[in-house]
């Protein structure tokens, strides 16, 4: 990774990780048996094994040209070898909500750890975030690096033509609200408000799921989900905003936040172990 003059060679490791993914299998219906996905090449009418397939760009229709992974480490792109930074914009110049795609951590060389530093202090007291283009798994993405809980972290991001138009949504042009509803809007999300703590969530679908499986397996009754809530019918956006004030008032809305549970978050989490570090799979 650079900036101007300043080299940080740097090692990239995923950041996130899934671990509440259900996975299943595809059965044959009679058998009930794992139905097996095979390579095969409809030319000679053979499955081919999946150390010998190659990569092919298909330049004209049917006809194709064969790359190694040599010719590809020959590409003629700086971003192939380095993240070489274009420049630093202010955090609130990137709409993370459309573009954010992939975390990774940069962990400097040993012989890196000033500029490392240097760059990591300069991000922090100037709040802003570094744009760079780096080639990562076959194609050049456009990446953010910003300053996170003592490392650096880069985020992949999405190019602007990947983002598509609001131009074809069917948004509201000529609703009008009013003084007294959006007032009491305010009040609702005052007292709705909350700091992020993400260990108060956690993803509660594979445990449901496997609730489910082991009461399949026990040949027992399946727990259905329970009924929803009773919503109280109301007829105009106001006594909505009313009825919601209330039930805030109760507290009913914090019992709601405690029932969520919650998921290690970056700032609880334990220190990597040097075993565990040194087994982390690199991303490059």
């Amino acid at each position: 990774m650079s900036f101007g003059m300043v080299a940080i060679p740097v090692r990239l490791y995923l950041a996130t990780e899934s671990s509440s993914k259900v996975s299943f299998n595809l059965l044959c219906p009679e058998h009930k048996a794992r139905i097996k996905n095979k390579r095969w090449c409809p030319e000679g009418d053979h499955e081919v094994a999946w150390g010998d397939v190659v990569k092919g760009y298909e330049y004209e229709k049917g006809s194709f040209v064969e790359l190694t992974d040599e010719d590809l480490e020959k590409v003629p792109l700086h971003s192939s070898k380095a993240i070489d930074i274009a420049g630093f914009i202010e955090d609130s110049e990137l709409p993370g909500e459309l573009y954010y795609q992939s975390a990774y951590y940069l962990e400097p060389e040993k012989s890196a750890a000033k500029p490392y530093a240097l760059l990591k202090e300069t991000l922090e007291k100037t709040e802003r975030v570094a744009i760079a283009k780096f080639a990562l798994r076959d194609r050049e993405r456009l990446v953010s690096v910003r300053s996170h809980d003592g490392s650096l972290v880069m985020n992949t991001l999405h190019w602007p033509d990947e983002i598509r138009s609001t131009e074809e949504l069917e948004l509201p042009d000529d609703v009008k609200v009013s003084p007294a509803e959006l007032k009491m809007a305010e009040n609702l999300v005052g007292m709705m408000a909350m700091k992020f703590e993400p260990e108060e969530f956690k993803d509660e679908y594979k445990k449901a799921v496997m609730e489910v499986v082991e009461a399949k397996i026990e040949k027992r009754q399946v727990i259905e989900a329970p009924e929803p809530e009773a919503e109280t019918t109301v007829v105009d956006l106001m006594s909505a905003l009313k009825a919601s004030v209330e039930k805030a008032k109760k507290g009913e809305t914090a019992r709601g936040r405690e029932s969520r549970g919650g998921h290690e978050s970056l700032a609880t989490a334990k220190k990597t172990t040097a075993r565990e570090k040194s087994a982390r799979k690199k991303a490059s």
